[in-house]
Formats: C-alpha cells, structure tokens, sequence
C-alpha cells in the first residue's frame, strides 16, 4: 500500500520558518517526481515545488523561489520543503504528492496534508 505522510506543518509567526516533511513509502519512486502543493482557504490546489528523486531536476513556483527549498533523502524516503521568512499569504494546506514534476493533474498519489498558519 502507497502512503504519503505528511509532518512538520503548523503556526509560525509572519517572517518565521517550518520544515515540512513526506515519508513515503509502498512502493519504488524512483522514476517519479516528488511535488508538494498548497491550497489556501477558497482558492484551487497550487503547485509549490517538485524535485525528481533522482534529484536532476527541480522546480518552485514564483512564489517562493527564493523563500521555499525542496530536497529528499534518498536512503529515508523522505522529501523535504524547508519554509523561510513565511507570509500570511502561504497559509494552506500542504499536500506531498508523487507523479510527474508540477502538474496537479498528473499526480498518481497525494497525502494527506498538513496545517501551514501564519500569523502575524
């Protein structure tokens, strides 16, 4: 059984930092992208970032090129989005998800989600 899981998210101060994490397991990712997306209270699910496992490629939004990183640990499954100088505007829901490298749509399993607050 594929799983997703998802920690790391909760309230941060305006300016603060968080690491998400994704342990994923049930199955071999290594052809797969690893993304993680967001989606903000009354707007649609938005791509934030994406590396291939391999770790050749990556990709970040506008929006947090600069602020967000995305990496993996190949030997813990995991992959990770370290969030620095946080705004109020990236309150969401964070979503790991496996498949191809930023289309929402082309995703073959999602987690569950964590809670992202920021608060000034």
């Amino acid at each position: 059984q594929v799983q997703l899981v998802e920690s790391g998210g909760g309230f941060v101060q305006v300016g603060g930092s968080l690491r998400l994490s994704c342990v994923a397991s049930g199955r071999t990712f290594s052809n797969y992208a690893m993304n993680w997306f967001r989606q903000r209270p009354g707007k649609e699910r938005e791509f934030v970032a994406g590396i291939r496992w391999s770790g050749s490629s990556l990709d970040y939004a506008d929006s947090v090129k600069g602020r967000f990183t995305i990496s993996r640990d190949v030997g813990k499954n995991t992959v990770y989005l370290e969030m620095n100088s946080l705004k109020r505007e990236d309150t969401a829901i964070y979503y790991c998800s496996a498949g191809g490298l930023g289309a929402w749509t082309n995703q073959d399993y999602w987690g569950h989600g964590t809670q992202v607050t920021v608060s000034s």
